[in-house]
């Protein structure tokens, strides 16, 4: 079991270097979480609104559960930092963040835990309770304590690093008129009034309402009718979205060919199934088939099928895709790689409704509705003479464009907290979601991929992050996602100061340690920017934040010198001081 039973703190600079701060888009930071600077005042007045519109005792229930959130979210922050500290430490980093994000300040008056066990129990001392003093400013001294927010605050942490639960009471409090506040924590089964104090962390009645609300919603709109079934992967909100699904419903109910355009990855089989599962042939099959992942001479045979013997290594007479989708949907992908003259025969079987197969002259009535996708301008191509002009006009009678990925910003974060689920569900994992960086890091990135991509990407999360966590921006994105922000984090002063990430960190120590000198970090900066302008001294020189004249004196200066001091590259070749 670990005691500790002294007035002093650990020591909190690490946490401070978790603070960033954008000045570009004005967001704050701490780990992979963003957090928010609200005023005191502000926040008081909200806090006051609650009381005066839901009542002290709801108010106070609400208030504690937020303050239980919060808690929960700062003991996932800690895990990340227990590898390499004792038990207590990490613990004490919940009081730390209470202190550094404005609360209140914590000092340990007794803490006992031992994790294994399950045992607890902590006593401390909060000084400049910043919801006591509100409380008491606008109520005056209450005859119970006031800090629910907090005390929520203490239960979530706790509860969330011990993995049991654990209760918290203010046993003095400045709302009651006491000098300090002071509050101890047990486990539940410990308190005698565990079943109050439970109560406060349970939804009210609203809460339930609304939830059995959603319930009954959610049930009638699942018997709304068939007509309106989607594939599970299809979800959006965006306009790009619901314009090319409106599109697809108008033409659910006639019997029109349908072709779909898109960038690859954007969903367009999920918009042929869709199509397929509202219009009436729904309880016929629908048959796909990419034209791009079939050899050319097994094309013919794959869609109009084949007699035994009708070519070498025609064993066994085999049905075309044709025939297996009668009386329902074939959907052609990438419709472009179709070679012209099983192009010939498909505009032949659309416009008579019959087919030969390959080694038989018997003609076979079909009844199929063709959807075609590609991502390929069928235009260009009939243009080049490798698509044939009736076959294009027949197939545009009906054309949906639907939007890349990075048009549908909207539908980004649905979609990944879909495939989360999905994904966590296959791989048997549970995770509470996406730290903040993370999502942001999903909505800034252009996704040239699309959905396919972001599907393969939020999996790559759910393989790499911890059981019980969340995912991380490493988790997503093997480099890292690229930020161009400038940053700024706490220094030990609590100032603000320029963010100084590992590399810089690392390139500096280097320096002083006698590693490198200046002159070969100077020559490392000039010839990468030259290599990354492609020798255009103009855009190296802006990189660099130098004019054009200033550069090439520099790159002068350094290939006069002795070329081992150029970087230390004795044999790098010489660069141009001449713009292309």
């Amino acid at each position: 079991m670990t005691r500790l039973e002294s007035e002093t703190r650990p020591e909190d600079g690490d946490l401070r270097a978790q603070v960033r701060f954008c000045a570009r888009t004005g967001q704050v930071w701490l780990h992979e979480h963003r957090m928010l600077l609200v005023h005191a005042e502000a926040q008081a007045s909200l806090r006051k609104e609650l009381i005066d519109t839901l009542g002290m005792a709801r108010a106070r229930g609400l208030l504690v559960r937020m303050g239980y959130a919060s808690g929960v979210r700062d003991a996932e922050l800690v895990s990340t930092r227990t590898a390499h500290c004792s038990d207590v430490e990490a613990f004490m980093t919940g009081p730390q963040l209470h202190t550094l994000e404005g609360i209140v300040s914590v000092t340990p008056i007794r803490l006992e835990l031992d994790r294994k066990r399950g045992h607890f129990y902590g006593e401390f001392r909060w000084e400049n309770s910043w919801e006591g003093q509100s409380h008491l400013r606008h109520y005056g001294i209450q005859t119970e304590p006031v800090c629910w927010t907090q005390i929520g605050y203490a239960c979530g942490f706790t509860s969330a690093f011990m993995g049991r639960q654990i209760l918290y009471k203010e046993v003095d409090c400045v709302g009651k008129g006491d000098e300090t506040c002071r509050i101890i924590g047990k486990p539940v089964e410990e308190w005698d009034d565990a079943t109050e104090l439970m109560r406060m962390l349970a939804p009210d009645s609203i809460a339930e309402q609304l939830l059995g609300l959603q319930t009954e919603v959610a049930q009638l709109r699942s018997t709304i009718g068939d007509l309106n079934r989607l594939p599970s992967d299809m979800i959006g909100r965006s306009p790009g979205f619901r314009s090319a699904l409106e599109m697809v419903k108008q033409a659910a109910g006639s019997q029109i060919a349908v072709l779909l355009l898109g960038e690859t990855g954007v969903g367009k089989e999920l918009f042929a199934r869709a199509l397929h599962e509202m219009s009436p042939r729904r309880e016929r099959p629908m048959v796909a088939i990419n034209c791009a992942a079939i050899p050319h001479d097994l094309v013919e045979s794959e869609l109009f099928g084949v007699e035994k013997g009708a070519y070498t290594g025609a064993l066994v007479t085999r049905a075309g895709r044709f025939e297996r989708a009668d009386g329902g949907t074939l959907f052609l992908d990438e419709i472009g790689e179709l070679p012209l003259t099983a192009q010939s025969k498909l505009l032949r079987v659309l416009q008579e409704g019959e087919l030969e197969r390959l080694g038989d002259d018997r003609r076979r009535k079909v009844d199929v509705r063709l959807v075609a996708a590609t991502n390929a301008s069928l235009h260009r191509l009939v243009k080049e003479g490798r698509f044939r002009a009736d076959l294009y006009y027949r197939l545009n009678a009906f054309q949906v464009d639907i939007p890349p990925l990075r048009e549908r910003r909207d539908d980004i974060s649905p979609l990944a907290r879909h495939f989360l689920e999905k994904h966590a569900v296959i791989n048997g994992k549970k995770l509470l979601g996406f730290t903040d960086k993370a999502k942001r890091a999903l909505l800034s990135y252009h996704w040239p991929g699309n959905i396919r991509e972001l599907q393969n990407t939020v999996e790559r999360g759910v393989i790499l992050a911890p059981n019980g966590g969340r995912i991380e921006v490493g988790h997503l994105f093997s480099s890292g996602a690229e930020d161009e922000m400038r940053e700024f984090s706490l220094d030990g002063d609590g100032k603000l100061g320029p963010l100084r990430d590992e590399t810089s960190r690392s390139l500096c120590e280097a320096v002083c340690n006698g590693v490198m000198t200046l002159d070969q970090v100077e020559a490392m900066l000039l010839e990468t920017a030259v290599d990354k302008a492609g020798g255009n001294l103009s855009s190296a020189a802006r990189m660099l934040g130098l004019t054009r004249p200033q550069l090439a004196y520099r790159l002068k200066r350094l290939h006069e010198s002795d070329p081992a001091s150029a970087g230390g590259r004795a044999q790098s070749a010489p660069v141009s001081l001449h713009s292309p």
